[in-house]
């Protein structure tokens, strides 16, 4: 399998390398047809490059100084900042830090009052509030979709996309007929942050970080993979036991309070017919099972679904997703929400891997925001539509 590298020229303590420790991998390896993306720091690229060569290894680099483009994207929001002071027009194509994103919520619930309103269903474990739209006509204990952004605090393009989508329903609604029927029948839940911690963590401190900030008993190393700490098949393959690890799965299940608050919501509510989360990079329609290979039972009809939404969401852009199961597309990965979801019974439980394949990785420009959100919508529209007509 081809090996794509990703290089970052910050001084890291030490030349010895771990694979699990100093090596963060970006795209994981999985099936052999597709890349493995590694990040790695400079003081480890050499034993890197030996030890792959020794092992004929092919491998290219994608990204040559990750620090370079890291200044670029700093620099485009230090300037978009400026650019939207005064102004009182929110930038949707640009990345912002989660204060900007918070109030950018209060203004939705502001300017569409009759349709939006903000619920707080949390908080997470360094006490930042975890808030959700929520879209209603009204109507009492009625069907609702789940959407969720940014479990991983590095996939800012998904906490983008999923405040440009929540610009788009409350706009949509009375203008566009498939959304206004959408919404007069089921309501809509959004949680464009769901991990505030890391996601304020990636604006102040290290843009690569993935975890939650709880702290882990035992160890120095801070956080778990939020997406590994869900209640199916916990501890299973693809998880980590390393609290060091990007993928460690947790003390255990549900440990992570951003975790539980979801399902708690989730529980409490009762009538979530499609749980729908946006995640990044790799360009896929995901739908369960990761924890273990088998298909799900409605696997014929989320496998239509998902191909409907992927044709979708290709009309607008040519953009291509590759559409299956967590564990035939990409790797057996356990303790992931969408497989909570549909052991819960939720059937539609659906995962996106946004832009791109691999060009920018985590690091996609702020000029892709508004294309990526766009055809995502559609892709996202599809399914919703499918729901409404087939919800039981």
């Amino acid at each position: 399998s081809n090996m794509r590298l990703i290089l970052f020229f910050s001084a890291l303590a030490g030349a010895s390398w771990c694979l699990e420790t100093f090596l963060d991998f970006w795209l994981h390896p999985s099936n052999p047809a597709l890349p493995v993306d590694i990040r790695v720091p400079f003081p480890s690229l050499q034993p890197v490059k030996v030890f792959l060569e020794s092992h004929h290894i092919e491998y290219s680099i994608l990204l040559e100084d990750l620090q370079v483009e890291k200044k670029e994207e700093k620099q485009e929001m230090v300037n978009n900042q400026r650019r939207e002071r005064g102004t009182s027009n929110f930038n949707y194509g640009a990345y912002h830090p989660l204060e900007s994103i918070y109030a950018a919520l209060d203004d939705l619930a502001a300017e569409y009052p009759s349709l939006v309103s903000k619920q707080e269903i949390g908080e997470s474990y360094e006490k930042r509030p975890m808030y959700i739209l929520k879209f209603s006509t009204g109507g009492t204990s009625r069907s609702a979709i789940w959407l969720d952004a940014g479990i991983h605090s590095r996939e800012w393009i998904t906490q983008a996309t999923a405040l440009w989508t929540a610009q788009k329903i409350a706009s949509e609604y009375g203008n566009n007929p498939s959304v206004t029927s959408l919404l007069n029948r089921m309501d809509i839940f959004l949680l464009v942050v769901t991990n505030p911690d890391g996601y304020a963590f990636t604006h102040t401190n290290n843009r690569m970080w993935r975890k939650t900030r709880s702290k882990n008993s035992g160890s120095l190393c801070v956080g778990v993979d939020p997406n590994r700490n869900w209640d199916a098949g916990f501890g299973g393959p693809g998880a980590s036991t390393n609290p060091c690890s990007e993928s460690y799965h947790g003390p255990s299940a549900n440990s992570e309070v951003e975790v539980k608050n979801v399902v708690n919501f989730i529980k409490s509510h009762g009538k979530i017919k499609a749980f729908l989360t946006l995640h990044s990079y790799s360009q896929l329609l995901l739908f369960p099972f990761g924890y273990k290979c088998t298909n799900p039972a409605d696997y014929n009809e989320l496998d239509t679904v998902g191909k409907a939404a992927a044709s979708a969401l290709a009309s607008l852009y040519g953009t291509t997703y590759k559409v299956g199961t967590i564990c035939s597309t990409i790797y057996q990965a356990s303790g992931g929400s969408i497989d909570w979801s549909y052991d819960y019974g939720i059937k539609y439980s659906f995962a996106f891997e946004l832009r791109d394949t691999g060009r920018y990785g985590f690091l996609l420009p702020a000029s892709q925001i508004i294309p990526t959100a766009e055809e995502t919508w559609l892709g996202l529209l599809k399914i919703m539509e499918h729901v409404r007509d087939n919800q039981s």
